[in-house]
């Protein structure tokens, strides 16, 4: 297949488009730091500043562009970047898509249980569960209006409403393991808050999955079944390298650092993937015992 990527650079793209090139389709990655994607692709891809660059008739489009939302404060100007990354792309994706002669069959979005905002109360949240007045959940749901709008030019939707992703070598697990390796590591808040995570080999073959049946369209909750209590996967965390498990994060300091944002730190959602589970998916690591052997190879 013809497969348009964006994002293909950030920590998910990147494996996606390994694994892609792998089953030898044909990738053509938007991206706006040409120098950064060729290093790690090299030749293996086409490469399109623009939209209208596209040559090829595209038969998948996966859209994960967007900037990182706990890198910084969400100040209002921050605010506006990250709608921008995601709702502005999205929108110039589907005015590209608009235009082109021959559609793409589907195009797999990136969203995020930011979506349902925070539920700490735990209770499970499949893909019709409502949502909440918050920030994360606004831009989930705008950006997830966006990306349905591919509907009316006869483009099957999936909105991928990702959890916290796990890597040993990149994301928040990868952030988190030099202070758990020097015995720093602890709870977070409460740690009574959930924590909804999916391996990132599971990440990327459920977007293929996703690809490969035609039945699927809208919401897809991109979780393991098996979320966690922050307590269980930082007291498991430590167990697994050797450590001990000591030194609390409180609350407070967590709000000042990260501000909002923190939020998504210290309240939490337990997020089920039932539609991948009835669509009969198979999780490689679905259990978070399983899952940290795998990231701690």
């Amino acid at each position: 297949m013809n497969i348009l990527i964006t994002g293909g650079t950030g920590f998910i793209g990147r494996h996606l488009v390994n694994a892609l090139l792998a089953k030898q389709h044909t990738l053509v990655l938007f991206c706006r730091n040409l120098d950064k994607a060729r290093a790690l692709f090299g030749d293996r891809v086409q490469y399109v500043y623009y939209f209208r660059d596209v040559s090829l008739p595209i038969d998948v489009v996966v859209n994960l562009a967007g900037e990182p939302i706990m890198d910084k404060r969400w100040t209002r100007k921050r605010k506006s970047q990250l709608r921008g990354s995601r709702i502005g792309l999205t929108q110039h994706l589907n005015k590209w898509i608009s235009k082109t002669t021959v559609k793409p069959k589907v195009m797999i979005s990136s969203s995020a249980i930011g979506y349902y905002g925070n539920h700490p109360e735990g209770l499970p949240l499949a893909e019709g569960a409502s949502t909440r007045n918050c920030f994360p959940s606004r831009l989930c749901s705008e950006w997830e209006f966006e990306a349905l709008k591919a509907r009316s030019l006869g483009v099957r939707v999936c909105l991928l409403r990702t959890g916290v992703v796990l890597d040993g070598k990149a994301g928040a697990l990868q952030k988190m393991l030099t202070p758990f390796r020097l015995g720093l590591g602890g709870n977070v808040a409460s740690g009574k808050q959930w924590f909804s995570w999916i391996h990132i080999e599971d990440m990327v073959n459920a977007i293929i999955f996703l690809m490969e049946q035609p039945d699927i369209e809208g919401a897809v909750n991109a979780t393991a079944p098996e979320s966690v209590q922050y307590n269980t996967f930082t007291k498991m965390l430590a167990e697994k390298l050797s450590r001990p498990h000591l030194f609390p994060m409180p609350g407070f300091i967590l709000k000042l650092l990260f501000g909002e944002a923190s939020q998504l730190l210290m309240e939490g959602q337990r997020v089920v993937p039932r539609v991948l589970t009835k669509s009969g998916f198979t999780f490689r690591y679905g259990t978070l015992h399983k899952a940290l052997d795998k990231a701690l190879e």
